[in-house]
């Protein structure tokens, strides 16, 4: 199977070729966006390294005494 590269750009959401390209109706083609800033981050859930100490992690709650020692 032959491949080609062609440069292009996002334009009004559609991709646009830098070069005059005549591609027959319903080829398959693939995108490769290259490394940018453009691109959100993925940041992960933080997760327990050793999960056997979730315990240490409990919320606990402490009601006040409305007014204490004012």
């Amino acid at each position: 199977m032959a491949q080609s590269t062609f440069e292009g750009f996002v334009e009004h959401g559609q991709i646009r070729l830098k070069d005059k390209v005549d591609l027959p109706e319903r080829t398959k083609v693939y995108v490769v966006v290259p490394e940018s800033g453009a691109i959100p981050a993925r940041f992960p859930s933080p997760r327990l390294a050793h999960p056997e100490q979730a315990s240490h992690f409990v919320l606990e709650m402490i009601e006040e005494e409305p007014n204490a020692g004012l």
